[in-house]
């Protein structure tokens, strides 16, 4: 398989499918924020000590890929006119959201209860997940963007939602694991 095609060079690119759509198209933009946020989420599983995090992250990156390939598939080359799948291609399902609030609802109680707002940081792993939680709010608002304006799937927007909930009790357990101490925000008028 070669790498370039030259078939971009124009501005366009291919769906699966074989539709060409412009690359500031909603949909590229959807699945390269994906793929944005998956490329983030490697380097944040790659500064991670814990094994059961980095297989727990590493579990999400594989669902990314099915989420991308479902959002550069259009819904004519899902599904035939008959109802019946044209490609073979995987979607993002409830059962995938109740795996992150599993997660979350497994991580929330080791931690001190929040009486604040959090700033990002402390530690170069804990300032990683705080990005990827604002990459895949990203993905969430483009993801709901499209579904305005196509067809969409709901499981996916819940699956990025409660994505940027876990990265958020991630990088709080994070900074409890690396003894790196909370800044809360606190108003200027608590103060």
């Amino acid at each position: 398989m070669k790498i370039y095609t030259k078939t971009g060079d124009s501005g366009t690119t291919s769906l699966f499918g074989g539709q060409r759509v412009s690359k500031a198209n909603c949909r590229i933009d959807a699945y390269g924020t994906v793929d944005e946020l998956n490329s983030y989420i490697g380097l944040l599983r790659d500064s991670i000590v814990s094994q059961h995090h980095r297989e727990f992250l590493l579990a999400i990156q594989h669902k990314l890929f099915v989420l991308g390939a479902f959002l550069a598939t259009p819904e004519e080359s899902r599904v035939k006119k008959n109802g019946t799948n044209r490609l073979k291609i995987a979607a993002i399902t409830k059962a995938d959201v109740q795996v992150l609030e599993k997660e979350i609802d497994f991580l929330d109680p080791q931690l001190t209860p929040m009486t604040h707002f959090i700033l990002p940081g402390g530690h170069p792993t804990v300032s990683h997940c705080h990005v990827a939680r604002t990459i895949s709010r990203r993905a969430e608002r483009i993801c709901v963007l499209l579904q305005e304006n196509e067809e969409g799937n709901i499981d996916i927007i819940a699956f990025l939602n409660r994505l940027s909930d876990y990265l958020f009790v991630l990088a709080r357990m994070l900074s409890k694991e690396l003894q790196v101490q909370e800044i809360k925000w606190i108003p200027e008028s608590e103060n």
